[in-house]
């Protein structure tokens, strides 16, 4: 779960939200050719340098000039999410390479990492295929086969959990909980290129927007465990929210085999996942009530190294120096997390419980997420590039 998103708003009012957008703007003294594009990004703008697109893979070239955290999203008109790139710091650059097809997309960028961002509309025009590596189109099969696999995996994982509070067994609950969640972490990229799904099951409490009420508008995972591990009681709201989760898990699992899954994606998608561990587990805001963001951080890590070694046969071609540095960080990283694990082997989810994991520890788990986080950044780029 990202610290904050856009929110689940229909094909309509993205539409009505577009119409009433300021301050996004097209610069025309852009430097970038081709299908780059720079997207500059302030507390209150959001300037790109072309909207008109060929078909194929596109390069944002983005820069923060604002004085807030932002994220800027390549957008569906539906809000569905094509790629992205998050947690941008003021005064930094990055680039995120996505695959496009012809057709309409938005570009938004969120200052403040909230609400449905500053958005520009651009077209994107040739209806050629994008030629591939027949191994990435097996890249793609496969990584879309392991998303519905977990999502398949996933709920009657979730049944135990949800039926626990509906009985009112706050310790069963409490056991099933972090085993419930661990399918979802792990392809957490491909169910929040929907929109609307990890809003109503894996918000937490300060992703609120300012308009949602606290009672009525927060469902899902981290609503049910403040429940349990703060509140310490279950009551007919918490057997509604259950039977909501079910609901909406259920809807996440028959629309996997539908996402829109590219190389690219893929690749962002494995960073996007590192991009969660940094900002919601190794801070331990994300499980801040259970206490169970390492075992979290394990599927994140996990669901990245998947998407990885899908694409590695390619990337190692391209850039060879890349896929030897992931590969050692990848494996630091599990050594790392290991020196945590309390009981059973390397591929055990019994984890220390993060309040008891001091600050020292937690820096250098954030060093490690830091290791990998860097050349993962480039592994898109090295996915499309060709020698």
């Amino acid at each position: 779960m990202r610290p904050a998103r856009l929110p689940a708003a229909t094909a309509i009012a993205a539409v009505a939200a577009l119409t009433a957008v300021t301050g996004c703007t097209e610069k025309s003294d852009a430097k970038g050719g081709g299908n780059t594009v720079e997207v500059t990004a302030t507390d209150d703008k959001c300037e790109v340098s072309k909207t008109k697109l060929s078909s194929g893979h596109v390069e944002l070239a983005i820069e923060n000039k604002g004085s807030k955290v932002t994220e800027v999203y390549l957008l569906f008109p539906d809000d569905r999410i094509v790629s992205e790139r998050e947690n941008i710091g003021p005064g930094t650059k990055q680039k995120l390479t996505a695959e496009v097809k012809s057709g309409s997309y938005q570009i938004a960028c969120k200052p403040g990492m909230k609400g449905d961002g500053i958005r520009q509309k651009i077209s994107v025009s040739g209806g050629k295929a994008v030629k591939r590596d027949p191994r990435l189109d097996k890249a793609v099969a496969d990584y879309r086969a392991y998303a519905q696999e977990q999502a398949d995996a996933t709920l009657p994982k979730v049944k135990l959990f949800t039926d626990a509070v509906r009985k009112g067994d706050i310790e069963a609950a409490k056991k099933t909980y972090a085993n419930s969640r661990i399918g979802w972490e792990r392809t957490e990229p491909v169910a929040e290129s929907f929109g609307d799904i990890d809003p109503k099951v894996d918000l937490r409490e300060d992703g609120l927007e300012e308009d949602q009420d606290l009672e009525k508008d927060w469902t899902g995972w981290h609503r049910l465990e403040r429940s349990l591990w703060q509140d310490k009681k279950l009551g007919e709201r918490d057997k509604e929210l259950a039977t909501l989760l079910d609901k909406d898990l259920k809807d996440w699992q028959k629309r996997v085999g539908k996402a829109e899954i590219t190389p690219t994606s893929m690749a962002n998608g494995a960073k996007e996942l590192l991009d969660e561990v940094a900002t919601g587990k190794v801070t331990g805001e994300e499980e801040r009530y259970s206490h169970t963001d390492l075992v979290d951080f394990k599927a994140n890590v996990e669901g990245a190294e998947k998407a990885y070694g899908l694409l590695k046969s390619v990337a190692s071609e391209n850039d060879p120096a890349l896929t030897k540095e992931l590969d050692k960080q990848f494996a630091a990283l599990d050594k790392l997390l290991g020196k945590y694990r309390e009981g059973g082997g390397k591929d055990s989810y019994e984890f220390t419980s993060y309040d008891k994991v001091g600050k020292a520890d937690r820096k250098g788990l954030q060093d490690g997420v830091n290791a990998l986080a860097e050349p993962l950044s480039k592994l898109a780029a090295a996915v499309v590039s060709s020698k």
